[in-house]
């Protein structure tokens, strides 16, 4: 699956599935949280139980100052957010088409939004073995 500058390399099968959620360009460089639905309101977990693998530290992405999310730093997350959702960033594909990809989910529902705290704008379902893809509602 085409990312960025190369391929998006995807673990799934059992219960492990992926979601790739299609995303208006106009968004590309900002992030988007996920967690299990129903759950938003409880405090973040880390993708405790329903994220596959790490996500903290291989989640690299540039932040662009006036983000909400720039800590002065040139690239990547070795910095520490507290605990948080787990979250990607929006990156424009080859061809122009802007996504959001994770990687790793457990079988289940769940919900995204902009961070840091936008509405949620997705309901996704995800199952083992399988990549799901969502459309972003334009204007959110």
């Amino acid at each position: 699956m085409p990312a960025g500058q190369g391929a998006v390399v995807l673990d799934i099968g059992g219960d492990v599935g992926a979601l790739v959620v299609h995303v208006p360009d106009q968004l590309a460089g900002a992030e988007i949280e996920i967690c299990p639905a129903g759950r938003r309101s409880q405090s973040p977990d880390e993708g405790a139980g329903w994220w596959a693998g790490a996500w903290r530290g291989v989640h690299e992405h540039a932040h662009e100052p006036g983000t909400g999310h720039d800590h002065d730093q040139e690239n990547g997350h070795d910095h520490d957010h507290g605990p948080a959702w787990p979250h990607v960033a929006v990156l424009l594909r080859p061809g122009g088409r802007a996504a959001a990809v994770f990687p790793a989910l457990h079988d289940g529902r769940y919900e995204l939004w902009l961070r840091p705290d936008g509405p949620t704008a997705v309901v996704a379902d995800v199952r083992g073995g399988e990549v799901s893809t969502r459309e972003w509602p334009v204007g959110r």
